[in-house]
Parts: structure tokens; sequence; C-alpha cells
């Protein structure tokens, strides 16, 4: 953003005219709430400026506004100190107690590009203004949140409503930083959209737009054959479950055809519990071998249920060796755990682009967090792109914010996904959603990203009570929409989004 500011700036905006378009901003995104008396908490830099820009606004409507300062006057410097000179009411150094008696807040304490943690009387003011009774806006992200990385460096404002410019950024995406936003309005300030051809930016918030034009549509000509097979390795009997999960996660998603591959013991366990989805004994990983030379299986999901040990990593070698795209998840990660550099290098002899891996937090640190120089300490977008080049994998680092990596560094977030996927299982219906949609042609990235957004669509369109079987059988109420959408004449407008 500091570039895109840069930019328009060097190419002949005055610096004073983005201040004051986005102080403008704030105060009609306040003049949509109630309330009169207004209060403003302005911050030493930028972001300070755009507070005074919005009081001085305010004022001229009508509104009772105080500002009260957070740090020294001295220290505002070039168009923040500007703003604060065009403002012709009172300052006051700011106080805890200045919040009582007031109606709506604006928060403009500190930016984005805040790096540092909160202590002090800014910290004590942050928390009056959580405990106040008052609407908060927070002028682009709320104070105490990284606008890089989404974290709360030590206390974050809770805002009700964040008026941020140009484009979002990471933190309003990723959490805990999302949470402290309460409804994003994103404000056009003077910056042009061709700044994004020179900025070329590579996190995008998740949806139709960064994948639609690659996503499988009806085709009259189509026929099962044609839209792919899915092969989805089965456990053995205690836990087939989640392969017959992740089976009709698939088939759901459109494959022309999916089966289990399944231990002996297993099979009339998943023959009895399955229709339109097919079985066939495949015990081990050579007779899984002999079964994937039939080149129309072309992915395979392995891990839902599959247990942890020799026989899963022999399972997923021989599917590395072999022409299919492949999804892991769970159990085929965790069998890594001792010797991951045994499961990149498969991943790295494969041809680029063919694998997913899927890991919960637990299994991405049980996977990647004993690599020297690894990405323990890194936020959550950062540790999924890393993964992503270290593994030569697709990387779905899930949760409530799943980021979507590939090893070009390019990475989207997901933002759909409801409190109720956190159910068993529905992990597994993703790795199968994830399968079909690559037996359908999708590149991986691509298919990772729009099956995630798909499961988040389900769940949403669900609701409460949502157990990991719903998944699949609400799909068809999400695609209906979506194919809508992706066969309008309006071609789809893939700069939208970016974060």
């Amino acid at each position: 953003m500091a570039e895109a500011d840069r930019l328009t700036i060097a190419g002949g905006t005055p610096g004073r005219d983005l201040m004051e378009n986005a102080g403008r901003a704030v105060a009609d995104a306040i003049g949509r709430l109630p309330g009169r008396r207004v209060l403003v908490f302005a911050g030493p830099g930028n972001n300070g400026g755009d507070g005074f820009v919005a009081a001085r606004h305010l004022a001229q409507r009508g509104y009772t506004v105080k500002v009260s300062l957070v740090g020294d006057r001295a220290r505002l410097k070039g168009d923040a100190a500007w703003a604060a000179a065009s403002w012709e009411g009172a300052v006051a150094p700011a106080s805890p107690e200045d919040v009582a008696a007031q109606e709506i807040i604006i928060d403009a304490i500190f930016g984005a590009g805040l790096d540092r943690p909160i202590e002090g009387r800014p910290r004590l003011i942050i928390e009056a203004v959580n405990k106040a009774n008052a609407s908060v806006v927070s002028v682009d992200l709320p104070s105490g949140v990284n606008g890089t990385t989404g974290a709360v460096m030590g206390v974050a404002v809770d805002a009700d409503h964040t008026v941020t410019f140009f484009r979002r950024k990471i933190g309003h995406v990723l959490l805990p930083g999302r949470l402290r936003c309460g409804a994003i309005h994103v404000a056009d300030i003077g910056i042009s959209e061709s700044v994004l051809e020179k900025i070329r930016p590579n996190v995008f918030a998740n949806g139709p737009e960064r994948w639609g034009d690659v996503f499988p549509q009806p085709n009259p000509e189509s026929h099962k054959y044609t839209r792919g097979h899915v092969v989805v390795v089965s456990g053995a009997l205690p836990s087939t479950g989640a392969a017959r999960l992740a089976a009709r996660g698939a088939l759901r998603a459109g494959a022309g055809l999916v089966t289990i591959a399944s231990p002996v013991n297993a099979v009339p366990v998943h023959a009895t519990a399955n229709t339109a989805v097919m079985v066939r004994a495949v015990e081990g990983a050579q007779e899984l071998e002999s079964f994937l030379q039939d080149q129309r299986r072309n992915v395979v999901v392995m891990g839902p249920g599959g247990g942890i040990g020799e026989a899963m990593r022999e399972q997923v070698l021989v599917a590395l060796r072999s022409r299919a795209s492949v999804v892991l998840d769970a159990d085929a990660l965790t069998s890594f755990e001792a010797n991951p550099a045994l499961l990149f290098d498969a991943i790295n002899a494969k041809a680029a682009g063919s694998v997913v891996l899927t890991p919960h937090a637990g299994e991405f640190e049980r996977l990647f967090n004993k690599i020297e120089n690894g990405s323990k300490n890194s936020n959550k977008l950062e540790k999924a792109r890393w993964a992503s080049r270290h593994s030569a994998a697709v990387v779905v680092l899930k949760g409530a914010d799943t980021v979507i990596a590939d090893p070009r560094g390019v990475a989207v977030i997901a933002e759909n996904a409801p409190p109720g996927l956190a159910t068993a299982g529905s992990g597994d219906v993703l790795a199968g959603i994830i399968g079909g949609l690559l037996a359908q042609g999708m590149p991986a990235f691509e298919g990772a990203a729009a099956g995630v957004w798909l499961q988040g669509e389900a769940a949403n369109r669900f609701g409460p009570g949502l157990i990991a079987e719903d998944l699949p059988e609400t799909l068809p109420a999400v695609y209906r929409p979506l194919f809508a959408q992706l066969m309008a004449e309006e071609p789809i407008d893939r700069a939208r989004g970016d974060s």
C-alpha cells in the first residue's frame, strides 16, 4: 500500500489529496451511523492525519467533535502536520477518560504499518475504547493489528467498522486481525488501478474471480470418462468412514467416476455403504501401483483414515510415482513426520503442480516445523508460502482463514468458512472435493482454492447443525448460482479481491 501511495504521488497526485479523500471517506462512513457526538483519537502518523481530516469534515456537517492526540504533536510530519493544522478546533492530550459520553469513536491511532507491541498510554486508550459504549470506526485498520500478518500487537481495537483505502490489506483477512475489523468499507481515494500493474500483488482473497476461468462447467459433450476418475485410498476396517466422506466429496464436485481402493477386509463395509462410488480391493503399495497404471484414474486422494506408518508411506510414494495428480491429507502427511525430506523429494521428482497437501495446523507442525530454517516463527501466510516452496506442492493450510499457496509464491486467503466447519470429517470432504476438481482438469492451485471456497459456501448454505456428511449434499445448491455467474456474458475480473 505504501508503494501504491508512492506511485500515485509520483504520478502527480499530491499526498494531501489522498489524505483529504481518506478523511472524507471516514466522515462519510460516520454519516451512516446514529449519533452526533464524535471523539477522534489521532495518532502521530498519517493515520492520525486522516483522523484530523475526518474531524474537520464532521464538524462542518454539524457534528460535535473532540480530537484527542495520542502522542506528541511535535512528531507530526508532512501531510499529517498539514492535516492537524487544517483542524481549527482544540486538540487535547489523549486520555482513557475521553471515551465517556461519546456516541462515536474514530480510531486513527496506528495504521497498517504497526510492527511493535503497543504499550503505555496508547494501550490504556485502546483498552478504554474497547470498553466504551460507543460505535467504533477504525481508520485503515484497527489500531494494534499488524497489516502484514493480521497479528494483534499486544492489544487491538475491536472496531464496529473499518474504513480502508484502495484495497484491503492482509491484516483485514488473516486471523485474528479480521475479527477486530467489524464491517470493512473500501474507499476510493484517487489511487489508480494501474498501479497494480507495477506492484503485481500476489496475495488475493479467495473467490471465483481467482479461478472461475478454469472451473469445469457443464458441457453437453461431456461424459463420465471426460470428467476424470478419482481414486480414494481407504484405510483398514475401523476407519473407513473418512474415505467414504472424501469419495462423496469428489463425486459431488463433479468427477465422472470415483473408486475407493480398499483393503480386502474393508470391502464389504464400503460396498454396503456406497452406491454411485465404486469399490475395489487394493491391498498395499504393490497392488496400488498396478491399479494406477490405468491412466484414466487421474487423481489419487490419500490420508483420510488411511493409517499412520510404513504402509501409508509406501502407498504415498507409489502414488507420487504415477501420472496421477495427488491430494495428501491427514495420515498421509503425518506418516512422514520422522522423514519429511522423503516426501518432498518424491514430490519434486513428480510433474510440477500436480500435488496438493491439505494439513491443519497440527499436521503442518508435524511435517514442517522440524526442518531447520523452517517456518516456526512466521505468520500463517508466510508459513504456507514457505512450505509450498520447500515441498514443491500446493499447500492448503486449513483453518477459519485457510491459506492456499503455490511454489511461485502466489497465495489466496479464504474468508467464507463458518465456525460450523469445525467438525469431524470436514477435512476429508475437502480433500475429496479438491480431488474431484483436479480430475476434471483444474490446475492444482486453482482446484485447491476452488475446493476451499466451495466447502465454505456449502457450510454457510447449510447453516447450524452441520456435519461432514451434509457438505457434499449441499454442493448442488452452491453450484447453481456459481454456474450462473460463470456463464454470464460479463467476463470475470481477476484484478479484484487482492489484499
